[in-house]
């Protein structure tokens, strides 16, 4: 009963701090000047990928690598196959031609970075500096890069929220507050219902812990998505993928090795097909689709369901 309440009560956080962190970020847009896909790009991105960082950390000190590799190349599948493709049948989402010509191709490469990084058989510390140089460097060139011109018609149709900047920041660092206990709270409420039916670590943090930590970016992204702002929706999911590899594997690395073993070729080349997959969707019509959604769908359920069949073979 208690790991069903910690799963309910984390879910119940994750979509209250969702909406304030959405609200507060849009203000911040409109306010500032700032284009909304940068916001969703970095700010967003970073907020929603801050339980994957928690949890990342506390396993890789714990020693379980398992989860704290399998967390980011879970979320990033999850993140593309689940969430962006349940947000596209929910509300079609509308894609700027900047996220096909830099966003996801540098997504892509940095899922190609990942795939020869782990070859060696750990992402130790100086893969972690050359992780976290790229994560500054793609930071300052988005924002120097950023329109605000650029944004999507829908912006004026959003709701305007608070009119005072600082409120705003105030609303998205409790925003992401809630999104970062919500997740942990559901995180080891499913962590604890896994390991009582004897799932492996390597299996947990690729499905279930992946999921859980998934959680803020699907909330997130279909409020935006709901509320019109498909650059926040999009944003969201393409600057998480960015941000799980490079800060989370970047940071978690300088504080203790990540190995990889007990993974397959398979997971690593599923997350890169995913990422390469979601460029000509993305770039046929600049809108991703109830069509495109679901093809996502049905490639992460092919998905899960071998990691299942895997894990009851084993």
């Amino acid at each position: 009963m208690l790991i069903l309440m910690s799963i309910l009560g984390g879910f119940i956080i994750l979509t209250l701090g969702a909406e304030s962190m959405v609200r507060g970020a849009c203000a911040i847009a409109l306010r500032l000047g700032i284009a909304p896909l940068v916001i969703g790009l970095t700010i967003v991105a970073f907020g929603t990928s801050a339980p994957e960082l928690a949890v990342s950390i506390k396993s890789a000190l714990a020693g379980n690598s398992g989860i704290a590799l399998g967390n980011v190349v879970g979320s990033n599948i999850v993140n593309i196959g689940l969430i962006l493709a349940i947000t596209a049948l929910i509300k079609p989402i509308k894609v700027q031609s900047q996220m096909v010509r830099r966003d996801i191709p540098f997504m892509v490469a940095v899922s190609a970075l990942l795939l020869f990084t782990v070859m060696d058989g750990e992402v130790d510390v100086i893969d972690g500096l050359v992780f976290l140089a790229l994560l500054a460097a793609y930071l300052v060139y988005s924002y120097r890069s950023g329109d605000a011109d650029d944004s999507d018609a829908d912006i004026e149709e959003v709701e305007k929220g608070p009119k005072n900047p600082l409120l705003a920041v105030v609303m998205i660092a409790v925003g992401i507050g809630m999104l970062v206990g919500g997740g942990i709270l559901f995180v080891n409420g499913a962590v604890e219902l896994a390991r009582h039916f004897g799932v492996s670590e390597v299996v947990i943090g690729l499905t279930i812990v992946a999921i859980g930590t998934s959680m803020p970016e699907l909330v997130t992204s279909v409020v935006a998505a709901i509320k019109g702002e498909s650059d926040i929706a999009i944003g969201n999911v393409v600057g998480s993928n960015i941000f799980n590899i490079l800060a989370i594997l970047g940071i978690t690395s300088l504080l203790h090795p990540i190995s990889s073993a007990g993974f397959s070729n398979v997971d690593f080349a599923v997350m890169l097909g995913f990422a390469v997959i979601l460029l000509p969707l993305a770039w046929t019509g600049l809108r991703i689709g109830r069509r495109e959604g679901a093809l996502l769908l049905v490639a992460n359920l092919v998905y899960m369901g071998y990691l299942v069949q895997n894990a009851t073979a084993a």
